[in-house]
């Protein structure tokens, strides 16, 4: 079964292609960062935020799926995340997690569990 969660939604807008770095990223509750990178490859989909000096430099990986809309014209990404569930989640180094399978699952985990809609992100 394909993990949905490292897909970006339909709904969102995003469209394949478009390069996001650079692009301001908005949680639910506020500015978090820029996006640093991103993938938008099929089920692999992701975006690395710069959180700057919000939370001390710190970089966080985000699946594609907590994006729930795409202003093409402010280039800003809006996320289903609030403020504190990205600040709290797994620390990330870029050179030693972006490929690590292992790491990917407890990021997937804590984002399923993390989740602010009923019952996680299981059904996704």
């Amino acid at each position: 079964m394909t993990d949905h969660l490292w897909s970006f939604s339909t709904e969102s807008g995003h469209l394949a292609g478009t390069d996001l770095t650079g692009w301001r990223v908005e949680a639910s509750d506020g500015h978090i960062g820029k996006v640093d990178k991103h993938s938008d490859e099929v089920d692999d989909s992701y975006l690395v935020v710069d959180t700057g000096v919000w939370i001390f430099g710190k970089e966080v990986l985000i699946p594609a799926r907590a994006v729930t809309r795409v202003d093409l014209e402010e280039q800003t990404l809006h996320l289903a995340l609030s403020k504190e569930q990205v600040k709290d989640s797994p620390e990330f180094v870029s050179d030693k997690h972006l490929a690590d399978r292992h790491y990917r699952e407890e990021i997937g985990q804590y984002y399923r569990t993390s989740w602010p809609f009923p019952g996680g992100m299981g059904g996704f």
